[in-house]
């Protein structure tokens, strides 16, 4: 059983997943920020690795990715980071990312990287399912890697149940066809994730985009295994002298 396998298997309800920028606010923070979120009670922590064409997130994560980079931040810079971050972290993480810099990396050569320091799992949203059939998804398989493809509320039935078939971890269900951090009407949100519930699909689902606060988390939670929260957390880290102590108060107001 993987990490992340596990983490379902002992928490079927309320997952809490927080995304983080590596390199952000500052270049060293990365660990800091991971301890700080695990201290605090999230589950999983999806830690993304900055790019400077990032289509999937909104201006505030693009912001983090663009610091991060002027910070510094590689992939190479960041294995290094996580060399010794299981000595302090327990909870799955998770690397989501786009595949230029990857395949500028050697693609073997990062998943081999990531599996070697600990990593769990990875989350690529342009990574499509074909190429992930037929060159990639072996590679991630052997090194022990867990990957998680998004589904939105316009993917079809069929789509879904493969991309459910082909994801191991988790199933990634974006709330809306939008970028991460826009407002979102719950209520047509619900409709979807029922829609998934009823599916009885093989991964659990964690819903994401527009999560940020406790009641859009317990919305989420209704009829999913949980939710990620992202746009909110960098929002606050943006300003916060204290990451512990911010990081502590976020959560505790989002789990309380």
């Amino acid at each position: 059983m993987s990490r992340i396998q596990q983490l379902f298997a002992e928490k079927k309800q309320q997952v809490l997943n927080v995304y983080c920028t590596a390199g952000y606010p500052e270049l060293n923070s990365t660990v800091t920020v991971m301890k700080a979120l695990q201290d605090a009670g999230a589950n999983l922590i999806e830690l993304g690795m900055p790019y400077s064409d990032p289509l999937a997130d909104g201006p505030v994560i693009q912001a983090s990715s663009s610091r991060a980079l002027t910070n510094g931040m590689t992939l190479a810079t960041l294995f290094t980071q996580l060399k010794d971050f299981r000595k302090t972290i327990r909870v799955p993480v998770i690397l989501m990312g786009y595949m230029n810099p990857i395949l500028q990396y050697g693609f073997e050569k990062f998943c081999a990287d990531a599996a070697a320091v600990g990593v769990d799992g990875l989350i690529l949203p342009d990574l499509p399912e074909f190429e992930f059939e037929t060159e990639y998804g072996a590679i991630i398989r052997k090194y022990g890697l867990d990957f998680i493809f998004l589904v939105t509320p316009e993917t079809s039935e069929e789509r879904v149940r493969k991309l459910d078939e082909l994801s191991s971890g988790f199933l990634y269900a974006v709330s809306s066809s939008a970028t991460t951090g826009k407002e979102k009407d719950f209520s047509a949100v619900e409709l979807y994730l029922q829609r998934l519930q009823s599916m009885q699909l093989r991964n659990p689902v964690l819903v994401g985009f527009g999560i940020k606060d406790k009641e859009t988390f317990q919305s989420a939670c209704k009829y999913a295994n949980g939710a990620i929260i992202g746009t909110a957390y960098i929002k606050m880290l943006e300003n916060a002298t204290d990451i512990e102590t911010a990081t502590r108060q976020f959560l505790g107001e989002v789990l309380n």
